[in-house]
């Protein structure tokens, strides 16, 4: 065997080197950038770079399993309106500070006694303009601020439906915009933690000419026009890094919506024209992200929609993939 030795300087400096390459390669860990795929509900800004695509396609089983009356008090449901459905987020950067976003749904529904979709349904198509208008600074506690503004286009079936569960639509334009804010900080153990708060407001801009069954809730022999009521979303979500891959999430939202005005004919000559009544809920969405890398990742979870007054209550299973291109 061959016994290297040296002398005392230089084992402090060797020392010295192990431990500098150590610390770097600790602080270059520690500090790696947290890969995220977004939570389930939140809305995500614009995209930071131009020419950037984001591809999200969202899977979701809705099941109701009740009701909430007008005081809030919960009741069990039956028969129960189930459905499936595909929704896809299309986000493409224009500029390192403005995106544009199209949404598009497609879904199939059935209920005991009320049969089930005609084959699969497309539904109302928002665009949406993204401003990002604050750049952030994680260091000296400057949030990134987004403005969405776009239209909601008429493009779900809303009107002379074959049955009510091929209706997807309101038959209006509907104009809507929000801000966001997304803010980022280090916990202890150097786990990142990225807050985003958000609130959608929503108006329509035209109403809908109504004939026969509708998604209205109107019969045959009905003609009218109807307008849905202003609603809106406010909520906010946290995203814990357990690692640079594995992610836990959790939204939590309040949705809220004014009654739809009904105005016109029944079948038997009486004139409607009534205000359908306000709706609130309150959804918990937890879930779990996995990231491969920071443009491709998949998460999973379910929304729960556990308090409100004259709306459902309903389990949301769904997953999502995240893609960037």
């Amino acid at each position: 065997m061959v016994r290297l030795s040296f002398p005392p300087c230089s084992r402090s400096l060797c020392v010295v080197l192990v431990g500098s390459c150590l610390a770097s390669l600790s602080s270059h860990t520690a500090h790696a950038a947290q890969w995220y795929t977004g939570s389930l509900v939140s809305p995500s800004g614009a995209k930071s770079h131009a020419g950037d695509l984001g591809i999200e396609p969202y899977y979701t089983y809705s099941q109701p399993v009740g009701t909430f009356a007008s005081n809030g008090t919960s009741h069990p449901l039956h028969p129960r309106q189930q459905s499936f459905s595909n929704s896809t987020l299309w986000k493409y950067g224009i500029t390192d500070d403005i995106s544009i976003q199209t949404h598009t749904v497609i879904s199939y529904g059935w209920k005991h006694s009320a049969g089930h979709s005609h084959g699969p349904q497309f539904g109302d198509f928002p665009v949406d303009f993204i401003w990002r208008f604050l750049h952030p600074n994680p260091k000296r506690f400057i949030p990134d601020l987004n403005l969405f503004a776009g239209v909601v286009m008429p493009t779900g079936a809303y009107s002379r439906l074959r049955s009510t569960q091929d209706g997807t639509g309101t038959g209006a334009y509907v104009f809507r915009v929000a801000v966001t804010e997304q803010s980022t900080y280090t916990l202890p153990g150097n786990h990142a933690l990225r807050l985003r708060v958000w609130n959608w407001w929503r108006r329509a801009l035209t109403s809908a000419r109504l004939r026969d069954t509708t998604t209205y809730g109107t019969a045959a022999g009905f003609r009218g026009t109807g307008r849905p009521g202003m609603s809106g979303q406010t909520g906010f979500s946290l995203e814990y890094g357990i690692t640079q891959r594995w992610v836990l999430a959790m939204d939590l939202a309040r949705d809220w919506g004014n009654g739809s005005h009904l105005r016109g004919w029944t079948a038997a000559g009486t004139r409607v024209n009534k205000i359908s009544a306000a709706s609130t809920d309150w959804q918990i969405a937890p879930a779990v992200e996995y990231n491969w890398n920071p443009r491709w990742g998949v998460i999973a979870g379910a929304a729960v929609y556990y308090a409100g007054h004259n709306t459902g209550i309903k389990v949301a299973p769904q997953f999502a993939v995240n893609a960037v291109f």
